[in-house]
């Protein structure tokens, strides 16, 4: 599975850690590389700034490199990695901007406001079941598009939401006065 290097007429396994052989993964692959990121950005500027962002992390993990899987396969991985960084930073940037626009967010009137049972039970789930239920219950996100945000097979998703919801209608139980807390979670969107 190790890529080749060539010195003379023999090819030889590359080697983690060895320079020369990264510039040579380098030559080799940089304009596959590029494409990729470019294809997935579709920005050039963008793919070029992950591009080398990646170079850079692969170089610095490269002596760790096993040659379990080709150099190509692992650069890819690195660079993909870079990429979703990049979009979540640029979300997180676009949402700033709207915030600034928009302004301060009203104080909540707190006859208006949901029950704050809720919102406190809410803030006692674990981070990642909390992070699913507010996506899929507030934001109205599927449990695929959550679980490709997030990174995490669908099946996790429906698994949290589950737990989520079981402990708040165990908390919660007392809030029920002749109306259902439902929150539906659905395993095949």
């Amino acid at each position: 599975m190790e890529g080749p290097r060539q010195s003379g007429q023999a090819w030889l396994p590359y080697r983690p850690g060895s320079v020369d052989d990264f510039d040579r993964i380098y030559e080799a692959t940089y304009p596959r590389l590029l494409a990729t990121l470019v294809a997935l950005l579709r920005d050039r500027g963008a793919a070029e700034d992950c591009v080398q962002e990646a170079y850079l992390r692969a170089f610095t993990a490269w002596p760790r490199w096993k040659p379990d899987a080709p150099v190509e396969a692992w650069l890819h991985r690195i660079a993909i990695n870079v990429v979703v960084s990049y979009r979540r930073r640029e979300r997180l940037h676009e949402i700033g901007q709207i915030a600034l626009r928009l302004g301060l967010p009203v104080e909540p009137n707190p006859t208006e406001t949901e029950t704050p049972d809720v919102l406190q039970e809410l803030r006692a789930l674990p981070p990642k079941q909390a992070a699913a239920l507010v996506l899929r219950h507030v934001h109205g996100y599927t449990n695929r598009e959550i679980a490709h945000a997030l990174g995490v097979p669908e099946r996790t998703i429906a698994s949290r939401l589950a737990a989520a919801r079981s402990r708040l209608q165990i908390r919660l139980g007392h809030l029920r006065t002749g109306r259902s807390v439902a929150l539906s979670v659905s395993v095949d969107e």
